[in-house]
């Protein structure tokens, strides 16, 4: 495996903030930034650079306006480049806070110096791991401790007041060189003395989780996140439907716990693998146990909050494309809260497009249905140890709609709008950005959700706009020339008063006013969007219908808990898309 040389930070005004060396004599910065600019954006994360010596890989990451570069020059797969770069972000997340700032870089440079050389050591990456660090990583005294050093009191935090705000993401590196490292000891009188690994009792014994964890309230919660994306034709008919689920775990429990999850689908828990595709797993997770069994994690977690696992659904299934071209009448079980409708070159000058949204309440019907394990309700939930919040909504028995927002890319040729009118909620139109946005915030969304049954066709809100194109410089329009009209009574026409009946001759042509709407309407056609994407937020629903059906702690090979503990534990479902589901048209 390769090495990491070097790490770059950049503030967002493209100001070096931090050069941290590994190994070797990487590319400056200066070069390697101005090969990262000349690329126009979206910048790809892996760039080729022929032009050092000797030529590299850019890996590089953008995180909250900052600027992780990091050079290969050796033979490494950028991926573990890449991963490596998102655990600095994390681990710098971490120990500065969140939003990641160049102030607090600036100003806490001692404890970002210890995490690079943590992290990796000579260009070989080691501890990455947010509750490892924490025991390796002195972050000084603070004004807190020297208050408590001034009034006499001890300066040591416990492990169980510390920030709980772990937030670790699942990835390539699995790291276990850690529980070797050795360790210095003092006593009062004696000179310092190296201590083989394994010889401290308060030495780390898993990578993932810090030693000596004590928490006053026992906690488990489970968070399941789906990002929807999904493309329309012009018919409605889905064309593709994927989400992408996060399992984001909470763990503030006493001691070493050994935990079981286990999840279940609609068509039961044997249908979990065929349902989660692709799945990528924290290193704490038993790999073999998850394929004796699909369907149940195994783990012994990091204390705090961090990424359980990752995977994709299809949501149309695997044979949906080849069932749709034998059969034009086949439907998919695809089942989204919202839709749009998008109906353009409408008025007499086709300037006009409108915009329908629909809700389907059918996916709350399908959730409650299917609700089972921690989610299923108030009663069950007390049964499995589970205390929902008081409030009814936002459970996977009775799911919320949070805010919509449709987006419409607006072509180039438009200059503004004459009109724009909203049913429901505001649109919003800036010309520098080309994009209009319809927004129905949350507590109108969820009136309309309450008063969809009484609506025809599930219509709830419409938005009609009316477009300006750009002025036509140096277009000379025709002159206006009143038509010649012929009278009945006039002698020698077609259709003269004394002419015999079925002399008149009929060409088929248009007349010129006709062809003239009709090269408008095609000119006009160009200021016409060609689609329109929807987002949407549902609290207690997921898409692919997955749920907990059981989080329970493995007593018999938990260490450091006491007897007759009951963790609180809670779950929550959320369904996200961010401009994912998209209409064509």
């Amino acid at each position: 495996m390769g090495t990491i040389d070097v790490v770059y930070i950049f503030d967002e005004h493209n100001t070096l903030l931090l050069s941290h060396h590994y190994h070797g004599s990487p590319p400056s910065a200066k070069v390697l930034l101005n090969t990262y600019l000349s690329h126009s954006s979206p910048r790809p994360s892996v760039l080729y650079v022929p032009s050092t010596h000797p030529p590299c890989i850019l890996c590089s990451m953008v995180q909250d306006r900052l600027l992780f570069l990091t050079p290969l020059s050796h033979d490494m797969d950028p991926l573990i480049a890449l991963e490596f770069l998102h655990r600095v972000a994390d681990a710098l997340e971490e120990f500065l806070g969140s939003p990641l700032l160049a102030s607090r870089i600036e100003t806490q440079y001692d404890v970002v110096a210890q995490l690079l050389g943590e992290m990796c050591d000579a260009g070989i990456m080691s501890v990455t791991e947010p509750n490892a660090l924490r025991d390796l990583v002195d972050v000084g005294v603070g004004l807190m401790g020297k208050f408590l050093g001034g009034v006499g009191l001890p300066r040591y935090i416990p492990s169980s007041l510390e920030p709980q705000n772990n937030l670790s993401k699942m990835g390539l590196l699995t790291l276990f060189e850690f529980s070797a490292s050795p360790s210095l000891s003092s006593a009062p009188g004696s000179s310092l003395s190296f201590k083989p690994p394994g010889s401290d009792t308060n030495q780390l014994a898993i990578p993932w989780r810090r030693a000596n964890v004590r928490h006053t309230s026992n906690e488990l919660y489970v968070d399941i996140v789906e990002s929807v994306t999904a493309i329309l034709a012009p018919s409605g008919r889905p064309l593709a439907a994927r989400a992408h689920g996060t399992i984001v775990f909470t763990a503030k429990v006493s001691g070493v716990p050994d935990l079981i999850l286990q999840l279940t689908t609609p068509g039961g828990r044997m249908n979990v693998a065929h349902t989660m595709q692709l799945p990528v797993f924290h290193p704490c997770v038993r790999l073999a146990r998850w394929k004796e069994h699909p369907g149940e994690l195994s783990f012994v977690p990091p204390d705090g909050r961090f990424v359980l696992a990752g995977y994709e659904v299809d949501l149309l299934g695997a044979d949906y494309l080849t069932r749709a071209m034998h059969d034009p009448n086949y439907r998919s079980d695809l089942h989204l809260p919202v839709s749009i409708e998008l109906n353009k070159s409408l008025g007499p000058d086709a300037l006009d497009f409108e915009v329908k949204m629909s809700l389907d309440l059918s996916f709350v019907k399908v959730s409650s249905s299917s609700s089972t394990g921690l989610g299923a309700g108030l009663g069950r939930a007390k049964s499995a140890g589970l205390r929902p919040s008081t409030a009814t909504s936002g459970t996977s028995a009775q799911p919320t709609l949070e805010e919509i927002v449709v987006s419409v890319p607006i072509p180039s040729g438009v200059r503004n709008f004459s009109e724009m009118k909203a049913s429901r909620g505001e649109a919003t139109y800036a010309p520098g950005d080309g994009t209009l946005e319809w927004r129905i915030y949350g507590k109108e969304a969820s009136m309309l959700m309450n008063g969809v049954h009484s609506v025809s066709g599930g219509v709830v809100a419409t938005l009609r706009c009316s477009v300006v194109g750009q002025p036509n410089v140096g277009e000379v329009e025709e002159p206006f020339a009143p038509p010649k009209e012929k009278w009945d009574y006039d002698e020698g026409g077609d259709d003269a008063y004394q002419a015999e009946a079925g002399s008149g001759k009929s060409t088929g042509k248009k007349s010129p006013s006709d062809e003239k709407l009709s090269r408008i309407a095609a000119k006009n056609a160009e200021l016409m969007p060609s689609s329109a994407s929807v987002s949407f937020q549902v609290k207690g629903w997921l898409p692919s219908g997955i749920k907990v059906e059981k989080l329970a702690i493995d007593m018999p090979k938990s260490k450091g808990i006491g007897a007759g503990v009951q963790p609180y534990k809670g779950v929550k479902y959320l369904a996200v898309s961010k401009g994912g589901v998209e209409i064509r048209c």
